[in-house]
């Protein structure tokens, strides 16, 4: 009889999981365009709906670049990792919390700063370099991100986003540039940072404005077909190319349970999830399947696909990845009402609202591995709460270890179970600003970074609790959990 795996692969990547946006800083310096992330405004009041998130204008758009100290833009200086780098990596890689991989994503508009320049800019380029060697030097595996919410604003302004077609051509170039540049030391790529969020991310992901286009719902759909279509491309040369790298796609979660148990409900949650995994089946399985049709035509979404995006989309990508924060419940009504979602009122939530679902990642697992037989990583988790430094200078943050325990050992589980788990990347072992909602005080991290939602602090690195716990869990392949 076979025997059942007792543990991590001895190759597993134990990693950390960041964005350019959300820490870099230095929007306006090494030669950076605007890019979408930097428009994203902090507000006091939690009641106001994030404007990034929804539906924007390009008045808007202009509005945020020409604000001045009045508005807060927290993206804009991050934690100022682009000066930070060399220090926060080395408490971060072997030296430090013991971390052997490591994500994070290149900003489209340090390398394009308007999206459709003839040539990319060098000092972006060059800034890569060295982040990409600090990493390998301090012993991790990088793993990187082409595009995460950090598209150049000017495709937004004078195209239509993932709208246009021309976005089309635009990314493949910059996604061919960065391949030549860095596939030598860059092994494993992810295209699209949670490409399904069309919804949650709308803005920030596919920089379609309201304005331009007749009917933003259906806009936003033939965006993201348009930018499955780029990801095709640049994983068909990728493979023609470079042989050696992996190209990934990725996704939110991705999977709900219906509310009860009668039939309606029953299929509305297959109706649901299927459109969460349109994305992956698409991007693993070389074209948009049926059901999606289906759902464009209830719509009422004319959505254009050329023969040649058809060619295009068989070339598929090698693994998948998927962040996993929570689980939600869905109905027949919700899903009538434009395939919509909502909080299990059965689990315990964060102070943001959001589900804490340890075994739902278990379910995740086999069912992602069942519908793909592809290796899998996990390229997000992690729990946003509220830290406070102690009188006594540490931040003691077992509620943090709580959660990383129970995850790890339903990974644990789900290996057992067969599932072909490559790697585990944690959101972010470093405190950065929050991408939902522009804020510091929402925090990830097994390192406190001193500074507030409006930029002010000492900008001071302090290990809380639960790095040694972890850097106590990495170490020994995910062995010591106590």
């Amino acid at each position: 009889m076979k025997q059942i795996p007792a543990g991590f692969p001895k190759d597993f990547l134990w990693g950390g999981a960041f964005a350019a946006n959300q820490m870099e800083g230095a929007y306006n310096e090494g030669g950076k365009g605007w890019c979408l992330a930097d428009i994203n405004e902090f507000h006091d009041n939690i009641d106001i709906k994030e404007k990034h998130n929804g539906e924007i204008t390009t008045d808007y758009v202009k509005a945020a670049i020409a604000a001045g100290s009045e508005r807060i833009f927290p993206k804009r200086w991050g934690i100022d990792f682009y000066h930070t780098y060399p220090d926060d990596l080395k408490l971060l890689g072997k030296d430090g919390l013991g971390l052997n991989a490591y994500r994070t994503s290149i900003n489209w508009a340090r390398i394009f700063p308007n999206g459709d320049d003839a040539e990319p800019n060098e000092e972006g380029l060059k800034f890569y370099d060295d982040l990409i060697d600090a990493i390998i030097a301090n012993g991790m595996d990088p793993l990187i991100t082409m595009s995460h919410y950090e598209m150049p604003v000017n495709l937004t302004l004078n195209y239509t986003g993932w709208y246009s077609r021309e976005t089309i051509d635009f990314f493949e170039r910059y996604g061919k540039v960065i391949l030549d540049r860095y596939h030598d030391r860059v092994k494993k790529w992810i295209v699209v940072n949670q490409i399904n969020l069309v919804a949650e991310e709308s803005f920030n992901h596919l920089g379609v404005a309201e304005d331009k286009v007749e009917n933003l719902a259906e806009a936003k759909y033939q965006g993201v077909v348009n930018e499955m279509v780029g990801s095709a491309r640049i994983a068909k040369y990728a493979h023609e190319h470079y042989p050696d790298v992996q190209i990934g796609l990725m996704l939110c979660g991705g999977y709900d349970y219906p509310e009860s148990h009668t039939p309606e409900d029953q299929l509305a949650g297959v109706r649901h999830n299927q459109m969460e995994l349109f994305y992956s089946d698409t991007l693993l399985r070389g074209k948009i399947p049926g059901y999606a049709w289906r759902w464009f035509s209830e719509q009422g979404f004319d959505i254009k696909v050329t023969e040649q995006d058809e060619e295009d989309l068989k070339n598929t990508a090698d693994f998948f990845s998927f962040s996993y924060y929570y689980t939600k419940l869905v109905s027949a009504e919700s899903f009538k009402d434009g395939n919509k979602y909502y909080n299990n009122p059965d689990l315990p939530a964060n102070p943001w609202g959001w589900s804490v679902d340890p075994l739902g990642l278990r379910t995740l697992l086999n069912i992602f591995y069942d519908r793909y037989q592809c290796p899998i990583y996990i390229t997000e988790n992690g729990c946003g709460l509220f830290d406070k430094v102690s009188e006594d200078g540490h931040v003691h943050d077992s509620y943090r270890t709580d959660y990383y325990r129970q995850h790890i050992e339903q990974m644990k589980e789900a290996i057992k179970d067969g599932v072909d788990l490559k790697g585990y990347y944690c959101w972010a072992p470093l405190d950065i600003v929050s991408c939902s909602s522009s804020e510091m005080s929402k925090r990830y991290g097994f390192i406190y970074v001193d500074r507030d939602n409006y930029g002010k602090g000492t900008n001071k690195r302090i290990k809380k609790d639960s790095f040694d716990w972890m850097h106590k869990v990495v170490t020994s392949n995910g062995e010591d959990l106590d």
